[in-house]
């Protein structure tokens, strides 16, 4: 099968996307994820799996090789996929899996994770020992998460939910660089269940700000207001409804064990959401600075 030529117009956010394995289906889906990039742009997919520590050396040994067999397996299958320049590559470690995955993302300048939110080494919904919620609070890199099938064929459309807080902006930039790859229109989204008037005002002038931003970038987008709504029914209901195949948000919640069981709204929409999330971790940034946050 040929593949796809390189497009020299298309935006390069990432060189590399981190993608963890179990080898469950479940986990297959973060791969196929990673592999929707990899039609589009030139991209380096490292697939990570994780060992557990054993006592017994020969059982550790079996493990690896199995991994390795397993591995070879895969790049054979989706190797035939990818846009002319990438490739796909793996790593096998030990330790525990959300502190590999995220070491493994810092070691490239420019990366992403590209995870499935279930699978067989307990990636489970809102669980306190999720690896892919440990992964999401503890780095820097942007994550997408998938919970279910289908993966989608394009992004076509990207649900951008703005909330009263400052930090809700900081994902603009990263989303509008995935849009301008696959030429997706972007649906800005104020959401609130309060109808406060000056809480009102203020999203609208964040609205007008990520339009104006947008407009600047020649992204397609629209505009909706979700207020007086749950708003986390009120998000998905509106993704269904619009057929949108990824949602952006911030995890705005801090990285210790009572932030995880509580869980912050970024963590109920990639617990509910049956389309991939977008999760960019919030930095302490002004106003100001809240649109460069990924060098636009």
């Amino acid at each position: 099968m040929m593949k796809a030529k390189t497009q020299s117009n298309k935006p390069q956010i990432m060189k590399n996307i981190i993608v963890p394995l179990d080898f469950s289906v479940d986990s297959i889906k973060g791969l196929e994820l990673a592999m929707l990039f990899a039609k589009y742009m030139a991209v380096k997919i490292q697939l990570v799996f994780v060992q557990h520590r054993r006592d017994v050396p020969s059982l550790e040994e079996e493990e690896y090789l199995q991994a390795e067999k397993k591995f070879k397996k895969l790049i054979e299958i989706y190797n035939k996929q990818l846009h002319e320049g990438s490739q796909i590559t793996y790593i096998i470690k030990k330790g525990k899996v959300y502190q590999e995955v995220v070491g493994q993302a810092q070691a490239f300048k420019d990366s992403i994770i590209v995870a499935s939110t279930h699978g067989a080494s307990g990636f489970e919904e809102l669980f306190i020992g999720s690896n892919a919620y440990r992964i999401i609070c503890t780095t820097e890199r942007p994550v997408i998460t998938i919970r279910q099938l289908p993966v989608p064929q394009k992004i076509s459309k990207i649900i951008l939910p703005i909330d009263a807080g400052v930090e809700t902006r900081q994902k603009v930039v990263f989303s509008s660089l995935i849009a301008q790859i696959f030429g997706s229109t972007i649906h800005v989204v104020t959401l609130s269940e309060s109808k406060n008037k000056k809480l009102i005002s203020r999203l609208n002038a964040y609205s007008e700000q990520v339009c104006n931003y947008l407009k600047n970038k020649d992204i397609p987008y629209v505009t909706n207001s979700l207020i007086g709504e749950n708003s986390l029914n009120a998000l998905l209901n509106y993704a269904e409804k619009e057929n949108a195949e990824l949602i952006s948000v911030v995890n705005e919640s801090g990285y210790s064990i009572a932030d995880l069981i509580a869980g912050s709204f970024a963590q109920q929409v990639i617990s509910k959401s049956p389309i991939p999330v977008l999760t960019i971790r919030a930095k302490p940034h002004t106003i100001k600075e809240s649109f460069s946050t990924f060098g636009g």
